[in-house]
């Protein structure tokens, strides 16, 4: 076997290890932020957990697999560590984009979802006309224009 198989091999090794070692902590840890951002509702933050894990994988994955060619051979120990280093270093950084991407979408809705449910929607979203109480104490234009 020469240096670029063997680089090839060690590369998705440690990639698949990180990806799944990655997926499993976010898992296991994001079950009690997710439930918090749903507002309790166990079973939703759950579904939503593994439908997480799962896009996750498909995603990692896919840019490990994609990847994968170097575009040049290894011809000793040194290069093959270099290009190895490269390749994971990349990896590590789609990983954590990912879990900052998923962050802060679920920010984003654990913000909206902690605003008053009885406050009506064009009032949460900043557009359309007041609710009735403060339109009531707006300023009236005068009358006959």
């Amino acid at each position: 076997m020469d240096y670029t198989v063997g680089t090839y091999t060690a590369y998705l090794a440690l990639s698949i290890a990180l990806t799944i070692w990655v997926a499993q902590t976010l898992h296991g840890n994001g079950r009690l932020f997710l439930v918090n951002v749903f507002g309790g509702k166990a079973q939703l933050a759950d579904s939503v957990n593994h439908l997480l894990r799962v896009g996750f994988y498909l995603i990692n994955l896919g840019f490990v697999a994609l990847a994968l060619k170097l575009g040049y051979q290894v011809h000793d120990l040194r290069a093959s560590i270099e290009a190895l280093s490269g390749k994971l270093g990349a990896v590590l950084l789609v990983l954590g984009c990912m879990h900052a991407f998923n962050l802060a979408v679920f920010g984003v809705v654990r913000r909206r979802t902690s605003v008053s449910p009885t406050a009506p929607l064009t009032a949460r979203s900043g557009g359309g006309p007041l609710p009735p109480s403060a339109a009531d104490d707006a300023p009236q234009p005068p009358a006959g224009r």
